[in-house]
């Protein structure tokens, strides 16, 4: 397993499905949890524990509200950890979007913007081609592609 994909709650799913479609159109092995950091934190280490003696290499969290999933992720794993806040509050993720990217020294969370479970899924993907030509291989061909697209609609 290369990615774990982490949701804090059922209602979360619903923001996974393109980030899913992603690491599959790649090719990528993973797993999707549905873990919360504050009703399933032992749980959560115990999944952990058992991703990483599985071979995972990123950790991609989403979370709304408090959205303490990636930190608390972040604070069990030296692996990179992806936060995705999720516009779930009144205050449309902002919320969530500051308790990511404000972790205290040491230990990081790479936060995409809110709701952007499909470039958590990119930048597994970046992360991943550091050791793997074929994922590397891929996002250039991905890359090349959308350059193509952006190119097309210039035409007539």
């Amino acid at each position: 397993m290369d990615v774990a994909v982490i949701a804090g709650s059922k209602s979360d799913k619903k923001f996974v499905e393109g980030l899913l479609k992603i690491l599959d159109d790649f090719g990528v092995d993973y797993d999707f949890k549905i873990l919360s950091a504050h009703r399933t934190p032992c749980e959560l280490v115990e999944y952990l524990r058992e991703a990483e003696s599985k071979g995972v290499k990123v950790f991609i969290a989403l979370a709304g509200y408090a959205a303490h999933l990636p930190g608390v992720i972040a604070a069990h794993t030296v692996l990179p950890v992806i936060g995705v806040p999720l516009a779930t509050s009144v205050l449309a993720g902002v919320d969530s979007l500051l308790a990511m990217v404000q972790m205290p020294s040491g230990v990081p969370v790479a936060t995409v913007g809110v709701n952007g479970s499909k470039n958590a899924a990119f930048l597994a993907l970046s992360i991943l081609a550091l050791g793997d030509e074929s994922v590397k291989a891929k996002l250039l061909d991905y890359r090349k592609k959308m350059a193509e697209e952006v190119l097309e609609s210039n035409n007539p």
